[in-house]
C-alpha cells in the first residue's frame, strides 16, 4: 500500500521496499536482513506472552531508494549528519513527466516550468522494470546541460525513478558533480511517481543522520492536501 489518507491530507509513498537479497545497483552487495534476537529466542528473557525481535541489516549505502548528499561526490562536502534537514523535508515539489521513449532528458523538459526553489521529481515510469535485468540497461538519465540548467534555475532537490541520474555507460558523472557541488541532494530509484500530482505537494526524503557517509536509503513521500 503506497497511498494513505489522514487528517485532510494524502501521503504518497514513492520509495521501494528494501528486501533481503535484492539488487539495487549492479556490482554492489545485496542487503542481508536477519534476526539478532528472534522472537522465539526472546522468550527466555521475558514473561510469558512477551516477545521481541531485534534485527540486523548489512547493506551498501546505495540500497533501495536513496539520497545522495555532497559528501558522496566530494571529500569536503556535507555528509548525512551535516546536510540541513530543510534540504530534505517539507520541500515544495514539482513533478516533470517525460515520454517513455526518451533516454536523454534534456533542458527542453524543464524550460518554462516553475522549478525555482522546488524539489524536482522526474517521472519516466522506468521503475516498472524494478527487479528485472532491463532496469539496469538503457534507462533514462539527465544530461549535463539539463543538470546545469536545474542548478542555475535554483532547484533545491532532484529525484528520478531510474537506475541513475547520470548515464553510467561512461566514467563521468556530470549530474552528480554539478548538483552535489551546489548542495542539491539527489534521490535515485524512486517509484510510484504517477500517484503524485504535477505540483502543489510537499516532499520528504530524509535519511538517517550518519557521520562520514554521503548516501543512505530514505522513505520518500509526498503530501497532498485533500
Amino acid at each position: 500500500m503506497n497511498i494513505f489518507e489522514q487528517d485532510g491530507v494524502t501521503l504518497i509513498d514513492v520509495s521501494h521496499t528494501v528486501r533481503d537479497g535484492m539488487i539495487t545497483y549492479k556490482g554492489l552487495p545485496a542487503p542481508i536482513i536477519c534476526d539478532y534476537l528472534s522472537r522465539e529466542a526472546s522468550k527466555a528473557h521475558y514473561e510469558d506472552g512477551t516477545t521481541f525481535q531485534i534485527g540486523v541489516i548489512t547493506m551498501s549505502s546505495n540500497t533501495g531508494t536513496y539520497v545522495d548528499v555532497p559528501f558522496h561526490r566530494y571529500a569536503d562536502g556535507k555528509d548525512l549528519s551535516e546536510i540541513a534537514l530543510s534540504s530534505l523535508a517539507h520541500l515544495n515539489g514539482i513533478k516533470i513527466t517525460v515520454d517513455q521513449d526518451i533516454t536523454e532528458i534534456g533542458v527542453e523538459h524543464f524550460v518554462g516550468k516553475d522549478i525555482k526553489g522546488k524539489a524536482v521529481l522526474i517521472e519516466t515510469n522506468w521503475s516498472r522494470h524494478w527487479g528485472a535485468d532491463q532496469y539496469f540497461e538503457d534507462y533514462p538519465y539527465v544530461s549535463e546541460e539539463a543538470a546545469i540548467y536545474l542548478r542555475d534555475q535554483g532547484v533545491v532537490f532532484v529525484g528520478i525513478d531510474t537506475y541513475n541520474i547520470d548515464d553510467t555507460k561512461g566514467k563521468a558523472r556530470p549530474c552528480h558533480s554539478v548538483l552535489l557541488h551546489h548542495d542539491i541532494p539527489i534521490c535515485e530509484h524512486m517509484t510510484n511517481l504517477a500517484a503524485l500530482p504535477a505540483q502543489d505537494f510537499k516532499f520528504y526524503a530524509v535519511p538517517v543522520k550518519i557521520k562520514g557517509m554521503g548516501t543512505f536509503p530514505v522513505r520518500a513521500f509526498g503530501i497532498v492536501k485533500q
